[in-house]
Parts: structure tokens; C-alpha cells; sequence
């Protein structure tokens, strides 16, 4: 094997930048343009350092020499490479929306079954579904002897692992969290602000590829799938979409980001606003045409 512990620290290649962006788009269907070589570096200076190379760019030598080592360090790299950034109650706008509209009616559909299955992908350390969680427990008691799922999925392991232990930072809680829901629903104490235990039983978290299969068993009557599809070619947001709707109940209600829109990408959804926000059924199929 090649000693590749006394490399010398060296700017990242072109050669070596191509690579990483082929991997990234691979594995995660993330595009990674020219001139992002800063990101790269910044991003995986502590996986390099942690496998004892002096750069990035020795470390994606070994990666490109070593099969082994590859597939070691893949899920690492895709890991640091993807961006995180969630809150609590992003844009409060949707969040009103679930509330006022759009859950009273998923709930009166869905009454005599009494059941009720919500996914947030792309789901981050958890804030959102947590958000979810925190918001049916807070406005619609009537849930309690319901069967409520809330399924939280994202595709690094290390943010889903935060996620599921519910602790989070002074910094996190003051973003976007009501200081009414921080006082009933967290607990001070020296690692941070621990999430009660009721409101995590409530939310499931796993891993999930949204360019890979998906696995769920039953129907969604609500998807959360804000600030994700951006980081996509318009085929990729084409395919996660149908995939989606495959997974969304007849008249389940899909959400994207606030700058996202379904309709520059497909017209197998229809949009439904409510004030301020924007949210998707599927579209009605055409009528048949009569001779």
C-alpha cells in the first residue's frame, strides 16, 4: 500500500475537484459546479485530517487509488458535502396553513379510520418534524387515541442520529421556536435543550436517498419536502416528484419551500393557497374525451 500519511499539503487539483463533483452527483444527484473547490476544501479539511493527510487533495488521491478506502469514506464525504440548514417552524407560514386549513380537513376525511401518516424529508436534525409533532400535540387534542406517524428522513446519517437523540443547541432553539412551546416542551440542561420524551415517540427518523427506492408501506396524507428539490436537475426534481405523488394519498397535500414551485417542473400537481402559502394536491385526471 502506498504511504500516504507524509503527503504534502497541495490546493485540490482540477482533476481531483471533477472527481468529488462526479461522486457527489452519483450518489446524491447534487450538482457541484466549477469554482466550488473552496467548498470542498472547507468542507472535508477535518475528514482529511482525521485520515492523516496534510489536504483535501491528498485525501481524494487515496479515495480515487483505494476501492476499499472508498467505500469507506463515501458516505463521510456525501455527508459533509450536503447542506443541512433547518429550524424550527421554517417560515411559520405553512405551519399556519397545516393548521388552520389543511389538517381540519385531513382529519374530518380521515375520522372514521382514525389514522393519519406525515413525512418530512429531507428532515435535517429534526426541527421540522419535530415542528409537526409539536403542533398536533399543541392544536388537535382529538388526536390522542389516533394512530399518527410521523416519519422524518434524510440522507445523512450523522444529522439523522442528532435528530433522533432530540438536543439542541441555545442557538437552535431561538431559531423559529415559539418561547411558549421552549418552556412546555424542552428541558435545560448541561449538553443543551432536550426535546421531552413525548414529543419524540411521536416522530420516527431514518436514512433515505430520495434518488434511491423508496420503502414505505403505506400512503402519506401529508409530505413536507421544502428546501431540497434546489439542489436538483429538473429530470431529478421530475422523478423525486412522481415518486412522491406514487406516495401521497388521492387527497393528500404536498408542500415544497417557499421559492419552490411544482409547476416549472411537472403538471401532476395542482397548486392549493391558503394566505401566504402554497401547497399541492395531485391533479384531477382529464375527463375522457366523448365521440
Amino acid at each position: 500500500m502506498a504511504d500516504f500519511l507524509t503527503d504534502v499539503a497541495t490546493p485540490l487539483s482540477a482533476s481531483n475537484f471533477r472527481f468529488v463533483a462526479e461522486l457527489l452527483q452519483r450518489e446524491a444527484a447534487i450538482s457541484l459546479e466549477a469554482g466550488k473547490e473552496y467548498l470542498v476544501e472547507t468542507r472535508l479539511a477535518s475528514l482529511a485530517t482525521r485520515h492523516n493527510h496534510a489536504s483535501v487533495n491528498g485525501l481524494v488521491e487515496q479515495i480515487r487509488s483505494e476501492q476499499s478506502f472508498a467505500h469507506l469514506v463515501t458516505p463521510a464525504i456525501i455527508d459533509a458535502l450536503t447542506t443541512n440548514e433547518t429550524l424550527f417552524f421554517r417560515d411559520i407560514h405553512p405551519f399556519e396553513t397545516l393548521r388552520k386549513h389543511v389538517l381540519p380537513k385531513l382529519i374530518a376525511a380521515r375520522a372514521a379510520e382514525k389514522k393519519l401518516t406525515l413525512w418530512s424529508a429531507a428532515s435535517s436534525t429534526g426541527q421540522e418534524a419535530y415542528s409537526l409533532a409539536m403542533l398536533l400535540t399543541e392544536h388537535f387534542p382529538q388526536l390522542q387515541d389516533w394512530q399518527v406517524r410521523i416519519i422524518g428522513t434524510d440522507l445523512s446519517p450523522t444529522v439523522v442520529n442528532k435528530a433522533r437523540r432530540g438536543i439542541y443547541s441555545q442557538i437552535e432553539v431561538n431559531r423559529g421556536l415559539p418561547a411558549s412551546y421552549l418552556v412546555k416542551y424542552f428541558r435545560q440542561k448541561s449538553d443543551g435543550w432536550h426535546l421531552a420524551d413525548a414529543i419524540k415517540a411521536k416522530v420516527e427518523f431514518r436514512e433515505l436517498n430520495l434518488i434511491r427506492p423508496w420503502s414505505f408501506f403505506s400512503k402519506f396524507d401529508l409530505i413536507f419536502m421544502r428546501y431540497v428539490l434546489i439542489y436538483f436537475t429538473v429530470e431529478t426534481k421530475r422523478q423525486i416528484m412522481q415518486n412522491a405523488l406514487k406516495n401521497l394519498a388521492p387527497d393528500g397535500y404536498f408542500f415544497l419551500g417557499g421559492a419552490e414551485s411544482a409547476l416549472t417542473v411537472t403538471d401532476i400537481f395542482t397548486p392549493v393557497t391558503h394566505e401566504r402559502t402554497t401547497c399541492y394536491q395531485a391533479t384531477p385526471p382529464k375527463s375522457a374525451v366523448g365521440f
